[in-house]
């Protein structure tokens, strides 16, 4: 059985609901905004607001093995892939957003940097135009998820909020997790969606809403292993076979309906990695005859699998330092709170 993840955040938004009434909406002064949006153009705009320079909350440092202080942990930097949590189910919500950015902001990232990704305009159609049946049954454009409220919000919890045009969020923050790296920061990233689970390692983990019981769950290395018996290196090359039903790309079942999960982790194991595995087969057999024949047959068929499902790091964005500050959440309970009234009021003049 795989290990649970770690669940956090079951506290429900009541008490920004019960601070707001009691200040109704009073004018809040921001200390930081910061906004980018990012053009596809090779000279990407942007604009931002200052941020403070970086003034790292204490953390308590463990005794090492000799009695000394142990090596402190690196700081985290969390991205948050902000249009899936603008969702309850297939239709749009606004009170399910601010109910996860909430929990999010008061048991997940604390004061820790936090940086918001949209899905950029046509972001999808890279992937269309090499799968037409990717996302095909989903609306299309930019404004299919978060709008101007959301944007706002975050920007008054001061969090950078990051759209490259032609580009998904996924792209793009798996190209801004590479350069945080670089920096000598662990990463988390914050969002329900799979794809991210090829980016896992020692440096990266997840962090997922759960709605069936209203917590953000840590998904780690150790999780990944325990549920899939390998490596997450192998994650991207496992699922180009057993395909993405979600996202309109299919595996290889129906066409060689044999081939399942335990023959792919197996020759994944041995082989390493999708390319590898293709082109051992290619010159020897590298398993039974329907495995053989499928390799050599649809290797082209994997190798655009391939292509449409891993997260391109070369999104021109580039990280700000800016953003790695901590985070002044000071605005958070009274924005937060103004913003689920503002949704409740509006409900209420809908269903009259």
């Amino acid at each position: 059985m795989p290990a649970p993840p770690t669940a956090v955040g079951a506290a429900p938004v009541a008490p920004f609901v019960a601070a707001a009434t009691a200040r109704r909406c009073r004018a809040v002064r921001l200390r930081v905004t910061t906004y980018a949006s990012v053009s596809s153009s090779p000279a990407p705009s942007t604009s931002a607001v200052p941020s403070p320079p970086p003034a790292w909350h204490s953390r308590k440092q463990p005794a090492g093995r000799e009695g000394g202080p142990a090596k402190p942990a690196k700081p985290r930097v969390f991205f948050l892939d902000v249009n899936p949590l603008c969702f309850r189910g297939s239709q749009r919500s606004l009170g399910a957003f601010a109910r996860w950015l909430a929990l999010f902001f008061s048991h997940v990232s604390l004061r820790d940097p936090v940086v918001a990704v949209l899905d950029g305009e046509g972001g999808n159609e890279y992937r269309r135009r090499l799968l037409p049946s990717y996302k095909a049954h989903r609306p299309r454009g930019a404004g299919t998820g978060a709008d101007s409220r959301v944007v706002d919000v975050l920007r008054e919890c001061n969090v950078p909020v990051v759209r490259v045009d032609g580009h998904e969020a996924d792209d793009v923050v798996a190209t801004l997790t590479e350069q945080v790296l670089q920096k000598g920061y662990r990463v988390v990233i914050g969002s329900p969606d799979k794809d991210f689970k090829q980016l896992i390692s020692e440096e990266v983990q997840l962090v997922m809403p759960i709605p069936e019981i209203g917590r953000w769950s840590f998904y780690t290395l150790r999780h990944y292993v325990a549920q899939y018996k390998c490596d997450p290196t192998a994650d991207l090359s496992l699922r180009c076979f057993i395909g993405d039903e979600a996202d309109g790309v299919p595996g290889i079942q129906h066409l060689v309906p044999g081939f399942g999960r335990k023959t792919v982790v197996k020759l994944l194991k041995k082989h390493g990695s999708l390319d590898n595995l293709l082109k051992t087969a290619a010159v020897r057999t590298v398993g039974k005859d329907y495995a053989q024949e499928a390799l050599v047959k649809h290797a082209d068929y994997l190798r655009k699998n391939y292509e449409v499902l891993s997260l391109r790091r070369d999104v021109n964005v580039q990280v700000d330092d800016r953003w790695l500050s901590t985070r002044d959440s000071r605005n958070d309970s009274s924005v937060l709170s103004d913003f689920i009234l503002k949704f409740n009021e509006g409900q209420k003049l809908n269903s009259r």
